[in-house]
């Protein structure tokens, strides 16, 4: 039994989907038939490692298709340290104010809902369950049942998209009382059906608008208080995501569920995407992907990452090989130089991997 003196981020997948979304390529299933035998399996997981955490993220798939009692079985089975950041994430069709309150008196007190976009027609081409009338109620209803942290994710460069729609979009969402805002640019990925989708192309706004929907993204978001923090992070001072912060600080996680992944002791692990195996299982399967996690180089590159610290040139071995490399970058002001450190600019967020590998490669 693993005995942890510092309390490290736990990661819990829930594989379970209504039906899996067009773009999506994360471990899902529909069969929600086994939703006891899985809370069975995370609960025996954790209790097995006997995890002791100050952060916890129900992510998926769709984890708000567990019910509250699900939630808090597993939460009760957790060494919660004082003060914890407990996040879930929620598609806004599968909550109603009654479950919101639920999973509040369960432990979560901090959700995510998957908002992608306020446009009818947006939302429709990605393949969403809900509409923009049902996103803006559910973060309404966990307002009223006093939730203090509410997050929302957004789709960047979808089907139909204009830079008028995210606007518009933006404007309602920082309306309300949503105090961190994920915007992720739409990456078409092989083997979903938008990857297999060859029309799908035309639909999409071009690299140059993709281009313009991100800055003016960063830049609406600054004016209404939500300062960036990662490459595609927002966030009112004091509410940015504890849990997801670990992973761009190369701190420890565990996580428990099919696909989900581990770094403990410099190694990094992940779960076989099987949930019928992980349910019989004693203890889930595990196999390591590196085992050298944690390198200064690795280090770097999730630093970068983010925005408002970038990469502090003291605390890498060869800082003056980066600093010459970093020059041209500065005076095409894709980066800043920032006290020690190296720190990306919104127009250098839109080619974050080539900086990555021009610094450190």
């Amino acid at each position: 039994m693993a005995i942890y003196k510092e309390p490290i981020g736990l990661y819990i997948h829930v594989p379970f989907c209504v039906k899996k979304c067009p773009y999506c390529d994360f471990y899902s299933v529909t069969e929600l038939s086994l939703t006891d035998s899985y809370t069975e399996a995370v609960i025996r997981n954790i209790k097995a490692k006997n995890i002791f955490a100050d952060t916890v993220y129900f992510g998926g798939g769709t984890p708000s298709l567990l019910s509250a009692d699900q939630i808090y079985k597993i939460l009760s089975s957790v060494r919660i340290a004082n003060n914890a950041e407990i996040t879930m994430e929620c598609n806004p069709n599968t909550v109603n104010i009654q479950y919101l309150s639920d999973i509040k008196s369960a432990g979560i007190n901090r959700l995510s809902f998957g908002v992608q976009s306020l446009n009818d027609n947006e939302l429709k081409a990605l393949g969403r369950i809900h509409n923009a009338e049902t996103a803006i109620q559910a973060i309404l209803n966990a307002e009223k049942v006093k939730f203090k942290n509410i997050s929302a994710d957004i789709m960047l460069a979808a089907a139909y998209q204009t830079k008028k729609s995210v606007s518009e979009t933006l404007e309602k969402l920082t309306a309300m009382p949503v105090t961190h805002i994920s915007a992720y640019l739409l990456k078409i990925e092989e083997n979903t059906p938008y990857g297999n989708n060859k029309e799908l192309s035309k639909l999409l706004p071009s690299e140059d608008e993709t281009a313009d929907i991100y800055l003016e993204t960063v830049a609406a978001l600054e004016n209404h208080g939500l300062h960036q923090y990662e490459i595609s992070n927002f966030s009112l001072p004091g509410f940015e995501s504890r849990h997801n912060l670990k992973y761009w600080q190369c701190k420890e996680y565990y996580g428990i569920g099919p696909a989900a992944h581990s770094y403990l002791n410099g190694i990094r692990t992940a779960c076989t995407e099987n949930l019928k195996e992980f349910i019989s299982a004693e203890t889930q399967s595990e196999y390591i992907t590196d085992e050298n996690g944690g390198t200064p180089e690795e280090r770097a590159m999730l630093s970068l990452r983010l925005t408002n610290e970038g990469l502090n040139l003291e605390s890498y071995p060869d800082k003056e090989k980066i600093k010459k490399r970093a020059m041209p970058l500065i005076q095409a002001g894709l980066m800043l130089k920032k006290n020690n450190s190296l720190v990306l600019t919104p127009q250098g967020c839109l080619v974050s991997n080539e900086i990555i590998c021009q610094l450190l490669l």
